[in-house]
């Protein structure tokens, strides 16, 4: 199957990966309505199309937070991407860096900090979870700083884990022990090409970053009971002061879907926010990004810049994200998709698809610099 869009690479992955972790990138949570709704109401956004512009040069080149982007995208963080392709997040970090990209490494990576840092990509944003453990916590900011990784990205919309119904049909939730380990066995031996190439040539499989906290197992004997464990679900915006006084960099918050949380983003002194409601996979019956960002950025883009993420799979929803009032848009299932089903290639050539399908979209809307997109290239 020769992929032409992030739809192919979905189902690329869907061959390729064992069912669990198939189900654990493309799943929401409860009735997966928000999960649709990110979608639907993206592709339901209708555009102006407007025709005698001189779109002869087409400028998609932004800055965010000090640093010159090639386009208005990052990848943002994603959980066990290491399992998708072998050591998948260096292979990833590797293609966003090709295609003058941000790379987010996740809390939950599989490859740590130092891994991703050896590999020569050059500066990536770090995406943190809070642990109870706030000396782990230090250690954890105190290795990111040291990588040289150029943003924090603070997500705020996990206290406890959603209820995410596939993860325990398929097995990755719920099914700690002996019972838990053979079905994900079982399902592994289903693709032999996943089992030689990242089961057997990609370990060691366990959460690098959280590993001082593993007592020595791995992190994914009972992934979601981990994090309920772990997670500090009493965090609250006075514990800001402490990621301020252990991190000197740009801190962006991520998971903020409402007027009053963006508000209080901006006042907390936070230099970004990201509208998202984490791919759907938190509380089921959520606003969709897209309905949300437009209130958001209204309120407060004048005071910290607003990204985006959520149901973006083409360079033509990434401007329309930015025609509702962001600044940037983060991709997340569309490069896991390309991870597991292409590996580093498959998210270089997501990358080039996005980067072409916008320059379309703002040829076709008579934009020629990204900088002047906005609500006036949105119809109705």
């Amino acid at each position: 199957m020769k992929a032409a869009a992030v739809s192919d690479y979905r189902e690329l992955a869907r061959r390729r990966l064992p069912h669990f972790l198939f189900e654990y990138i493309d799943g929401g949570s409860y009735a997966e309505a928000t999960l649709r709704r990110n979608v639907a109401d993206l592709e339901a956004i209708t555009l102006r199309q407007r025709v005698l512009k001189d779109v002869s040069s087409i400028d998609l080149s932004t800055q965010l937070f000090g640093q010159s982007l090639a386009m208005p995208v990052a990848l943002g963080p994603i959980g066990l991407a290491g399992l998708y392709g072998r050591r998948g997040e260096v292979q990833a970090a590797r293609a966003a860096q090709a295609a003058g990209a941000p790379f987010t490494l996740s809390t939950m990576a599989v490859c740590a900090i130092d891994e991703v840092a050896a590999a020569g990509v050059g500066p990536f944003w770090f995406q943190l979870y809070m642990i109870r453990d706030r000396g782990f916590m230090r250690d954890l900011l105190a290795k990111a700083k040291a990588a040289g990784c150029s943003a924090l990205v603070f997500t705020v919309d996990l206290p406890v884990p959603g209820a995410r119904y596939r993860d325990v049909r398929s097995g990755l939730a719920g099914a700690p022990g002996l019972a838990g380990g053979l079905r994900r066995f079982g399902q592994t031996l289903a693709r032999p090409g996943w089992a030689w190439d990242v089961g057997l040539n990609g370990r060691p499989h366990s959460l690098g970053n959280v590993a001082p906290v593993l007592a020595g197992q791995t992190g994914l004997e009972d992934f979601f009971a981990w994090i309920r464990d772990n997670f500090d679900a009493a965090t609250t915006w006075r514990d800001l002061a402490f990621l301020r006084g252990a991190w000197d960099g740009p801190i962006i918050i991520k998971g903020v879907l409402d007027v009053e949380d963006a508000r209080e983003a901006a006042r907390s002194g936070a230099d970004g926010l990201v509208v998202s409601n984490h791919g759907g996979r938190q509380l089921d019956g959520a606003l969709s990004s897209a309905a949300a960002l437009p209130a958001i950025a209204q309120a407060v883009g004048d005071q910290i810049t607003v990204l985006a993420d959520g149901g973006v799979r083409s360079g033509l929803d990434v401007v329309r994200m930015l025609a509702l009032g962001s600044k940037g848009v983060l991709l997340g299932r569309a490069w896991a998709y390309a991870l597991a089903g292409g590996g580093g290639a498959g998210v270089a050539h997501v990358l080039q698809l996005i980067e072409a399908e916008i320059q379309v979209a703002m040829a076709l809307t008579g934009v020629a610099r990204v900088g002047d997109i906005g609500p006036d290239i949105l119809a109705g």
